[in-house]
Formats: structure tokens, C-alpha cells, sequence
């Protein structure tokens, strides 16, 4: 993992002292044989860090050897930082604040940079500080080359690993997997416990216990029976709390409120008000509660929560997953069911599925042999067979599965008593620069639901991503993602309404094998109401990826941020809070010192809790002059930025969604070249944005672009004319734009990138668009190329909502929302958009009919047939409320196929619609109805008695309200 480090370091010294040498001026003077030096020693130390990789697992001297290498690169890693961010900031500002140092003559400046008009203002400052913490670095790097000749690496010539992902990642539907094989006793006897009658003896809920070793399936097993279709009938309520270790008391009971009334628990604060709330929740009430993964000796601790627990119906249950049968006996469990390994028959099913996945018949018969050697090794264990066969899934040929088979990492242990060899195999084969975005996983707690979007965010700023020709760092962190994710590094994943993976969890064993893999450099911790965050819980540490979450109540001592030595060189510092009291105090503290740091996120955990907020950011946070990710998200007190924050040149990253009252960002947001994404959501009082924004052309998306109004020194529609690299972006305050020239600078339609655009014909500025305005701006925007999403809201015109200049353009289109155009008496011709998948129409109250003239397409003369809509899968009307009419009827009659794909229709709020076309109901790809507040349809509708009931009886998914 450490040649993820190392490669970056070594392709960075070259190319800056390439850009170095042709510069006239040299921030950084004397360096060159240091630079020298230091690339000769890594690349010696690079040649043997596969060897030494592998070693670290035997021996604890070479691990050393390895965190002291990891280390160094850390310390270089920020220095050639520093170096390139001085030399940015030379270009942009023409001056080096840092103090100091030598001063260079403005002439020598102006002469080579004659672009720069504040260059003859301010004289140039050498860097010899950076000098020296290279020459600094140099001899600690010299120490540990000299070390690494003791331990007689073997040189690596080839490293077949870095070929991995190469080859592309498996097929993710392969992995996830639902079937559980063998276990068929276990399962049996788990439900008809479940469903048995308690004994009248028994007070209080019936304890089921799941005990066996880690890996063993004991989750698979409560989760079959949390969702199997008796068990779920046979509850009035089902909740599900994954325990883990430590046993957080506050933390569980806010699961188990937020699984039986959702939301309730906000107000709660003490511990026993939680108790009376739980007891309040289930009395009369049959429930089962899972607790899986429970470590918990300590009966005292588990106590309350069974006393509250009795106040539920005599039946309920209450099941357990744990690896120590101790805990069992300790929270008093009177069902134990062992889980014991699988056959190897059973453990081969597992095996052969994900192994020979998309193999001809032929490859599987030539592996079968070596495979169910490799079964052995996996000694009856489900994720063991699961983590090597997903390993095995992108190879092919016997020598591959063979050196497998041989490896001597088998005789390993740690862990988990056999599990370390298969995760182990498998993560030796993922290149460096992968290994180092699993290890960071490590900084999620256990059973974190961790969305996949923002692990890439988070990889993307700690620089283990970078871009390979015409692909973005986002795609590569999603390739990346979908290779641990084939190798069953990730599981239990959600999907979104477009297929795709959103969310996903990690098995706790495999969470410990991250941590153990990064040294604990990854940290979390969570600090109740009462409680204080304490200098041990970091110990001597090196820590550079911390999670912090605080609930309300919870002390944070400013002594944390400025005693601790082994936060100063964090990298990472995610903070979720209820209560920002101690913000004004610490955060100047914390910018101080905190000086490394990379991402920076102070979130708000839940906004109905907090009282205490940020209300102003620190002028001192340009001294985070690394930091890449930036998130105030929920923070709603905070009014403006500082100026100062455009002095963070590195920043790519900007989230202030969801602050409410801010009302402008910095003059100087013009400075942050680097910067790839606004997030500026919700901000509602942001009615304007800085001039300055039209020089970003590294923008990829910008939530809210705010146009119009007349303000002084803020950006108008022409500012999007550089910002050809947008792929993302909602143009808000278009009511108040009347020029249709300023339309045209914004030069939308060269804009190939730009896959979703939403247009708001809100009043951010001064005045207001007449109705006919609006139509003439619309159309002089002209559309995107590429566009997939298009939003359109506030629309003043009577006709052409989507431009009849649009529709040659929009081939690509998949989702269009037309949402409150209150003056469009008819809707366009969306029926001839080729690709489009999802439309919904919201709140155009001047709309009475629906005709024909929505289909956008005729008879074609020669009497073949002709489709309108012809991938339409969503379609949704929504408060259309004097909507009288929907008639396809003269369609029909002609040679029209209409929506063939559609899947999904729902009607909600439309109180005056009578009918919808019989057409449409009939079609069998129809899924899903939704009729919901209106009273016309819902009587036609109504089940069994309604006079439109047969035509939709056949539909496998009804909601008629």
C-alpha cells in the first residue's frame, strides 16, 4: 500500500522540477540535489515493497520498517504540497505570503509573468523552508533505505497485481447473493422457535441466541428469519439493531425508538427518558427484536433494556447473534442455537457460485480440481469461500488458481481464526492504489451504512484518485469501487430507482481487517450526552483519518486540538454533531494546529436537535492550505464565509447545502481554481453569487447557480460561458433575466459535458420577467448536447415550455420535470423524445386537457406503425388541479403505439380528472398504480366495487386512496 504513496511522490518531484527549471523565478532555491536524492532513495526502497508487503504479516520488524517508510512519505507528501501551492498561489496572486525568508526583486516578477497585474504590487518570498524540511526528510529516508538492506527483500520485477484492474471488475449482480446454502436445519429450527408459543413461565420476551464463530453466517441466518414470510406476520412490530462492540447504550436505544415510531426520540436526552419511551412503544405489542452482533458480558448494561422490554405482549421474541457463548448465558438467552461450519458440499455451492460465475463449461471442469482443494482451506467457513471465489472470479487459467492454492499465506493466522488467509490473498492482489481506498473504509464505524457517492468524494480528496486521459477521478473511484466490491470487500448493498448501487455496508471481520491492515491510523468515536471526549481515546497514536460524532451534551476540552500530538498530522476530520457550543472556542485552536488536514466536514447530525451552531468560520482557516473538502452542511447560522477561505487553493470541494441564512460567498471565490464542486442546496437566502465564479473552469457541478437582480459584483448568465467542463448545474433567479443576449454568452449548447441542468424561473433579483420574457430567454438558452436531466420550474410562458429548437438536441434525454408552470395551457410533444424514461408534470394549474398533442407523433402515411414515447417507464401527474381530461382516443384509432415500456403510473392531487385511457391500464408492462387524492378517479377505481375495477385488477402493485 505504501507504493500508493510512493508513485504519486516520485511522478510529482519530476514534473515540478521540470515546471521549476523553466520558471525564472525559483520559490525553492538549492533543491535540486536533495530532489536528486530523494528520488533515487525511493525509487530503491520502491523496488522491494512487494516483497516487504507480504512479510509484514510474519514479521512485526518489517511492519515498523513499513510505518516508518509510510510515515516519511506522509511528511514529503505535504512538503511537495506546500511547494506546488506556494507556486499556484505565485501564479494567481503574484505573491508568497510566507514570512520569513529572502526577498526576490519585483522586476525579475513582472518580466515573466506580464499577465499578472498585481505582481508589481507585492515582492516575491523565497521558499528555503521547504528546502530544508526536504533536506529534513532526505536523511530520515536515507535511515530507512540503509534498514532495508538488513531484511533482504527480494527485488519485484513484475507485480501481477497491479494488473488487476486491468482486467476489469466481475459482474457486481454476481456477488450479491441471497441464497443461503445448507444451513436447511438451522433455518428450520430458527423459525420455529420464532413462531412457538413462550412457555407461561416465562416473563418477559422469550431470548433466541445465534452463537458461532466470525464468518460463520450467523447474520445471513437472523436476516432469513427476520424476513421470512410467517415471522413477519407472525410480529406486530420487527426491529433490527446491530450491536457490535462497544455495547453503546444510547446509541441502541435510539435504533430500537427510531425502528418503532420514527422520529420520536429527537427531544430524548437522558438515558431513562429513552427506557420509558421503549417501554411506552411496544406495551401491547408482539414484537421481535434482533441484536446482532453482541459482545456485551456485562448483564447490568443489558438489564434495562429487558426490564422495558416486558412491558411488550407475551409472545414476542427476542434473537441474538454473537461469537461467545459467555454473552449468551449473560443476557439470560434460554434458546441457544449453535452454527456450526459448512460441509464442504455446502461450502463448495458457495464457492462454485461466485468462482465459475460467466465461465464456459469447459474452464469450470479444468478448475474444479484446484478449486476444491482451495474449498479445504476455507475449513466450512461462508465468507472465506465467499472472499477467495470472488478473488478467483477474474482468473482463469490453472497456474493463477494454482498459486493460490500454494500460497503460504494460508498458514497464517489472525484475525479471525481462518479467515485472514482469504482476505488476505485477496487483498495482496489488489493494486496499491486500491488497497489504500479499502483501508480507508476503516474510518467508518461497524455496520455503517456508508454511501457509496461519498466514499468516492472522500477518496477524491485524499488524493488516492487521479485522472487517466479522458476519464474523470469520479469514474475511477467508481471502477475502483466495483472491484472491492467484486471481491466481496463490501455486501449488503441498496440500489437506486436507476439500478444502481447507492449504499453498502462492510462485514465486521472484514471492517477488523482493514484496521489491522492500516495500523489504526483510521479512527472513530461517538460521545454521548455527559460524556467528554478524552485525551486517551487517541493514546499514542498516529491517527490520520478520525470520525467524530457528538451528541447533545457532549463536552469537546480545547485541550484535545492542542495537546495531542498524534492529531497533528491528521488527514481526514469528519465531525457530526447536535450541539456546536464549543465551536467558537476550538475551531481557531483546531485550524491552527490541524495544519495537514485534507477533509474537513462540520455536519450537522440531526438539525431538529441542535440549538448550538456555527455561527461564524474562523478567519484562520487559510492555514488548512492542504485541504481539498470543505463541508458546513446543516449549519444554519452561518450568514457569510470569510475571505480567507478563497486563500485555500487546493480546495476542490465545497458543501454548504442546507445553510439557510447564508447570504454570499467570498468576493475572492474567483482564487479557488481548483475548486470542481459547489454544493450550495437549500440556500435560500443566497440570492446572488460572486462575479468571480465564471474564472472556476474547473467546475463539474454547481447546485444552485444564481443568476439576475442587478446586485453589484455578482455573476450573470454570460459567467457560464468558460465553464465548459459542467456536468451538473441548476441556473436559479432566470425570472428576473430579460435580456435574451446574456442568454446566448452562456453558450449552453456548447456544453458537452452538461448531463443534468435544472432552469428556475424564480425571482432572485430585483424585478420580475413578464410571461413573455420568460418564453424569449428560454429559447435563446438553447440546449445542451448531452443532456440526460432536464428541470424545468417557474416557467411564466403560456406555450413552449420545452422549445420547439430543444427537441433535435434532447436525443438523449432520460428524466424531464415540468414543475409549476402556471401559465402553460397545453402540454409540448414530449411523446417524440427518443430516450426519455421518466417525466413528471407537477402543478401546471392552467392545464384542462391532454390530447393528442402530448404524443408529438402521427400515422405514418405508408400504414406502418409509429411510437410515441417509446421508453417511457415513470410517468407521474401531480397536482394538475384543474385537469378535466386525458383522452389518446383518435391516437388509438390510428397506427399509434404509445408509452410500450410504461411500468409505472401515478395520479395524485388532479381533483378534477374523470378518467385515465383505457389504453394505458390494459397494458400488461404496467407495474404499478397510484391514485391518491382524487376523489373521481378513487371512485371509479375502488376495489371490486368501482366501475373502472376490472380494467386494473391485473396490475401487481394498487395504491387507490
Amino acid at each position: 500500500m505504501v507504493d500508493a504513496i510512493i508513485s504519486p511522490l516520485l511522478e510529482q518531484l519530476t514534473s515540478m522540477a521540470v515546471e521549476e527549471a523553466k520558471e525564472q523565478v525559483r520559490l525553492v532555491t538549492g533543491v535540486g540535489k536533495e530532489a536528486k536524492k530523494l528520488t533515487s532513495n525511493l525509487r530503491a526502497i520502491q523496488a522491494v515493497l512487494h516483497d516487504a508487503e507480504k512479510r509484514q504479516v510474519k514479521d512485526e520488524t518489517v511492519r515498523l520498517w513499513l510505518d516508518q517508510l509510510r510515515d516519511a512519505c506522509y511528511d514529503m507528501e505535504d512538503v511537495l504540497d506546500e511547494w506546488n501551492t506556494a507556486r499556484l498561489k505565485l501564479q494567481i496572486d503574484g505573491v508568497d505570503d510566507h514570512q520569513n525568508d529572502a526577498v526576490v526583486p519585483k522586476k525579475k516578477v513582472c518580466s515573466f509573468f506580464p499577465t499578472a497585474s498585481c505582481f508589481g504590487c507585492k515582492p516575491i518570498v523565497l521558499r528555503g523552508d521547504i528546502a530544508r524540511k526536504i533536506k529534513e526528510i532526505n536523511e530520515t529516508l536515507d535511515d530507512i533505505a540503509k534498514q532495508k538492506d538488513m531484511f533482504g527483500f527480494a527485488v519485484n520485477v513484475i507485480k501481477s497485481n497491479e494488473r488487476a484492474d486491468q482486467r476489469g471488475p466481475a459482474s457486481i449482480s454476481s456477488i450479491d447473493e441471497s441464497e443461503i446454502f445448507g444451513r436447511q436445519k438451522e433455518k428450520n429450527e430458527l423459525v420455529n422457535r420464532l413462531l412457538c408459543e413462550s412457555s407461561k413461565e416465562q416473563k418477559g420476551p422469550c431470548i433466541i441466541s445465534l452463537v458461532g464463530m466470525g464468518g460463520i453466517g450467523k447474520t445471513t441466518l437472523a436476516q432469513f428469519a427476520y424476513n421470512n414470510g410467517d415471522v413477519k406476520k407472525h410480529f406486530d412490530e420487527r426491529i433490527w439493531v446491530c450491536v457490535s462492540d462497544p455495547f453503546d447504550e444510547f446509541r441502541i436505544a435510539r435504533a430500537v425508538i427510531e425502528a418503532l415510531k420514527p422520529g420520536s426520540a429527537r427531544d430524548l436526552v437522558e438515558f431513562q427518558s429513552l427506557m420509558q419511551h421503549i417501554q411506552e412503544c411496544v406495551e401491547g405489542k408482539k414484537f421481535l427484536l434482533v441484536l446482532d452482533d453482541v459482545w456485551n458480558e456485562d448483564y447490568y448494561k443489558w438489564e434495562p433494556f429487558y426490564k422495558c422490554l416486558k412491558n411488550g405482549l407475551h409472545e414476542s421474541k427476542i434473537l441474538i447473534t454473537t461469537r461467545k457463548e459467555i454473552v449468551a448465558r449473560c443476557m439470560r438467552s434460554t434458546n441457544v442455537i449453535s452454527v456450526n461450519v459448512l460441509s464442504e458440499i455446502e461450502c463448495w455451492s458457495v464457492f462454485e457460485q461466485l468462482a465459475f460465475f460467466d465461465m464456459s463449461k469447459e474452464e469450470c471442469e479444468k478448475l474444479e480440481i484446484i478449486g476444491r482443494q482451495i474449498v479445504r482451506k476455507c475449513k466450512g467457513l461462508p465468507l472465506a469461500a465467499k472472499t477467495i471465489a470472488s478473488l478467483l472470479q477474474s482468473r482463469n487459467t490453472e497456474k493463477e488458481w494454482q498459486n493460490i492454492l500454494e500460497s503460504e499465506i494460508w498458514e497464517l493466522e489472525g484475525v479471525e481464526r481462518g479467515l485472514l488467509a482469504p482476505l488476505l490473498l485477496s487483498y495482496n492482489e489488489l493494486p496499491s492504489k486500491i488497497k489504500q481506498c479499502f483501508t480507508y473504509c476503516a474510518i467508518f464505524p461497524k455496520d455503517c451504512n456508508i454511501r457509496k457517492e461519498e466514499l468516492i468524494n472522500l477518496w477524491m480528496a485524499q488524493g488516492y484518485l487521479s485522472e487517466k486521459g479522458a476519464k474523470e477521478m469520479e469514474d475511477i473511484g467508481e471502477e475502483y469501487f466495483n472491484i472491492l466490491a467484486s471481491r466481496s470487500f463490501f455486501q449488503d448493498f441498496d440500489k437506486g430507482y436507476d439500478g444502481e448501487i447507492s449504499n453498502c455496508k462492510m462485514h465486521d471481520i472484514v471492517h477488523d481487517f482493514a484496521q489491522y491492515l492500516c495500523s489504526n491510523e483510521c479512527l472513530t468515536v461517538e460521545i454521548h450526552s455527559g460524556e467528554e471526549l478524552a485525551i486517551s481515546s487517541f493514546g499514542e497514536k498516529k491517527i490520520l483519518h478520525l470520525m467524530l460524532t457528538l451528541h447533545t451534551g457532549a463536552s469537546v476540552p480545547i485541550s484535545i486540538w492542542v495537546n495531542v500530538k498524534g492529531l497533528r498530522g491528521l488527514r481526514s476530520l469528519l465531525v457530526e454533531s447536535d450541539d456546536y457550543s464549543w465551536s467558537n472556542e476550538v475551531l481557531p485552536q483546531l485550524f491552527g494546529k490541524l495544519t495537514c488536514l485534507r477533509v474537513l466536514k462540520l455536519e450537522v447530525r440531526e438539525p431538529w436537535l441542535c440549538e448550538n451552531l456555527i455561527k461564524e468560520v474562523p478567519t484562520n482557516i487559510e492555514k488548512l492550505l492542504h485541504l481539498k473538502y470543505l463541508s458546513l452542511c446543516g449549519q444554519t447560522e452561518i450568514e457569510k464565509l470569510p475571505e480567507t477561505l478563497c486563500e485555500l487553493y487546493n480546495l476542490e470541494r465545497l458543501d454548504v447545502n442546507d445553510c439557510e441564512n447564508l447570504r454570499e460567498l467570498p468576493q475572492g471565490i474567483g482564487k479557488l481554481r481548483k475548486l470542481m464542486y459547489l454544493d450550495n442546496e437549500e440556500t435560500e437566502s443566497l440570492r446572488c453569487l460572486p462575479v468571480g465564479i465564471g474564472e472556476l473552469i474547473r467546475l463539474r457541478r454547481v447546485k444552485k447557480f444564481v443568476v439576475g437582480g442587478g446586485y453589484d459584483r455578482a455573476c450573470s448568465l454570460g459567467s457560464l460561458k468558460k465553464l465548459n467542463l459542467l456536468r451538473e448545474c441548476w441556473i436559479s433567479g432566470l425570472g428576473g433575466v430579460s435580456d435574451a443576449g446574456e442568454a446566448r454568452r452562456a453558450e449552453l449548447e456548447k456544453k458537452k459535458n452538461l448531463s443534468h441542468l435544472e432552469l428556475c424561473f424564480d425571482q432572485a433579483g430585483r424585478w420580475e420577467n413578464e410571461e413573455d420574457e420568460d418564453e424569449r430567454l428560454l429559447e435563446a438558452l438553447g440546449p445542451p448536447p448531452n443532456l440526460k436531466r432536464l428541470e424545468i420550474y417557474q416557467y411564466r410562458g403560456r406555450r413552449n415550455v420545452v422549445p420547439i429548437n430543444w427537441f433535435m438536441s434532447l436525443t438523449n434525454l432520460r428524466v424531464l420535470v415540468l414543475r409549476n408552470c402556471r401559465n402553460c395551457e397545453h402540454l409540448p410533444p414530449l411523446g417524440k423524445l427518443p430516450s426519455l424514461e421518466s417525466l413528471i408534470i407537477s402543478t401546471m394549474q392552467s392545464v384542462k386537457r391532454v390530447g393528442n398533442e402530448f404524443l408529438g407523433v402521427e400515422s405514418d402515411t405508408d400504414g406502418s406503425s409509429v411510437i410515441a414515447f417509446p421508453k417511457l417507464k415513470r410517468l407521474r401527474f401531480w397536482s394538475m388541479s384543474e385537469l378535466e381530461e386525458w383522452d389518446l382516443g383518435t391516437a388509438i384509432k390510428g397506427e399509434i403505439i404509445i408509452m410500450p415500456r410504461l411500468s409505472s403510473l401515478s395520479i395524485q392531487s388532479c381533483h378534477e380528472l374523470k378518467a385515465l385511457p383505457d389504453h394505458l391500464l390494459r397494458k400488461t408492462t404496467l407495474q404499478s398504480l397510484m391514485i391518491y387524492d382524487c376523489p373521481s378517479l378513487a371512485d371509479r377505481f375502488r376495489k371490486k366495487t368501482g366501475v373502472d375495477w376490472p380494467k386494473i385488477r391485473h396490475i401487481p402493485e394498487l395504491y387507490i386512496d
